[in-house]
């Protein structure tokens, strides 16, 4: 198991609480922590996202990728985080390649349309083209086995507070080599992302868990960053599933009392 899965994090914080149930009794219970996180490339505010304050340089990485806005880990340059009580803020330095594409991006979502949303280019981007993934093999069934306990092993952040989504990679082997905790499922897989380019690991082989529901966006994430197996442990939606067929994801839902359920591609799927 990678040495990655040992980061320290910090510690949640107390909070007193009273039982309902007559006796009115207080104890405490520690509570996941949550920032308003503001991100600007080269001086340009682009998003506040509300996520976990943990991992942070990951983050910015796997969303700037899984956002279109860098193509490879190189096109960044700098990231300052200037961190505070309930809000941080991170300058990032782009290369003028990906400053120019993504200022291409702005002035195409600037319009609007009579669609009642925001423009037809926003649609757009919700259902983006994305070329296919090139088909890999299905992990092997012993992988499967007792890793809803593994999982809950590793989620630190998890063990402390709850609330907590976590992204996992699992090697070739089936060892579990990454996890990102968030907040938010979106988070913790661009995470997960982040990391695994910063670490220069191909998802090709191998395979990503969530332990979230499946979504649309997840599974577009996990086309862009090339992950070829995507495994969830709650039920996916069926928007989530045309696309994983579509675009040759290997996408896998791991129920508590049931054996995984192999939703894509469709040609594995016998009867």
């Amino acid at each position: 198991m990678s040495q990655d899965l040992t980061k320290t994090t910090e510690q949640p914080t107390p909070y007193r609480y009273q039982e309902l149930n007559g006796e009115k009794q207080c104890s405490q219970f520690p509570l996941a922590a949550e920032i308003a996180l503001a991100i600007s490339y080269n001086g340009i505010s682009q998003a506040v996202m509300m996520v976990s304050p943990q991992d942070l340089e990951d983050f910015v990485l796997g969303f700037s990728f899984t956002s279109g806005i860098i193509n490879a880990a190189g096109q960044i340059y700098a990231v300052n985080i200037q961190p505070g009580d309930e809000s941080a803020v991170v300058e990032v330095e782009l290369s003028s390649r990906a400053f120019w594409q993504l200022k291409k991006q702005r002035r195409q979502m600037a319009g609007t349309s009579s669609c009642g949303l925001c423009g037809v280019e926003a649609i757009a981007q919700a259902l983006p083209e994305l070329p296919p993934l090139t088909p890999q093999p299905l992990p092997p069934m012993e992988h499967f086995i007792g890793l809803r306990d593994k999982i809950t092993e590793v989620q630190q952040a998890t063990k402390s507070s709850g609330a907590m989504h976590a992204a996992l990679y699992l090697d070739a082997g089936g060892n579990i080599q990454l996890c990102r905790e968030d907040i938010g499922r979106h988070n913790a897989l661009d995470k997960l992302i982040g990391a695994l380019l910063r670490q220069n690991l191909s998802a090709k082989e191998g395979m990503v868990v969530l332990t979230s529901r499946g979504s649309l966006e997840l599974v577009q994430k996990a086309i862009r960053a090339g992950i070829s197996t995507l495994v969830t442990l709650s039920a996916p939606t069926a928007l989530t599933v045309d696309w994983a067929r579509r675009h040759q994801l290997n996408f896998i839902h791991l129920p508590r009392r049931s054996p995984p359920r192999l939703y894509s591609p469709l040609s594995e799927i016998k009867g």
